[in-house]
């Protein structure tokens, strides 16, 4: 990281953009989390906006007027380094010419479950909740996902994911990542209930 992004990163913008790069926010739970008034926070995000780093998506309802949301924007995620990035898209890419798509996928989930292996077993039952549809299932969503720089071009990496998430919890589990153009991914998994 060089030292312009360095002491972005430590500035108010840069708690901002930190802030967002786990979850979508709205100007209250951010000036709550940098310590400054929401119109502040507004200009900074006014800011961030002009330069492209951070836009609107979504609004969160409550009891008084809906929140807009922030988010970062896909070219913000270039201000975090992922130096593996090139080299994990050029592997996939050589093993997708040289393999099959079931050997390619087989070898993917084969390498999230060596991930997980060793990983403690976790105890207990996952709490299901119902969604939108009405079924029971439970929802993990992650954000800052290690391979979110090559999902675009090889959306076949989050099967590594997912089976690392499925071998860790020893549940069934299936990706529904969010890779929409524009947005940062965010990793999505649904995990079936116990009695399905």
């Amino acid at each position: 990281m060089s030292g312009f992004e360095s002491r972005f990163l430590a500035s108010t913008r840069g708690k901002i953009v930190v802030l967002l790069r786990r979850a979508r926010h709205t100007v209250d739970e951010l000036a709550a989390a940098v310590g400054l008034t929401d119109n502040a926070v507004r200009a900074h995000l006014a800011t961030l906006e002009r330069d492209g780093l951070v836009q609107q998506q979504g609004v969160r309802r409550g009891e008084g007027k809906p929140a807009s949301l922030y988010e970062l924007t896909a070219e913000a995620e270039r201000l975090f380094p992922k130096a593996h990035a090139p080299v994990l898209s050029q592997l996939l890419t050589v093993l997708e010419e040289r393999t099959s798509s079931d050997d390619m996928t087989a070898a993917l989930r084969e390498v999230g479950q060596r991930l997980a292996d060793g990983a403690p077993t976790p105890h207990g039952s996952p709490r299901v909740e119902s969604s939108d549809s009405g079924s029971k299932a439970l929802h993990l969503v992650g954000y800052s996902c290690p391979l979110g720089a090559i999902v675009d071009e090889h959306p076949e990496a989050c099967l590594v994911a997912e089976a690392l998430v499925a071998r860790a919890s020893g549940l069934r589990v299936s990706e529904h990542c969010e890779r929409d153009d524009g947005h940062p991914p965010r990793c999505r998994f649904e995990v079936e209930p116990i009695d399905a």
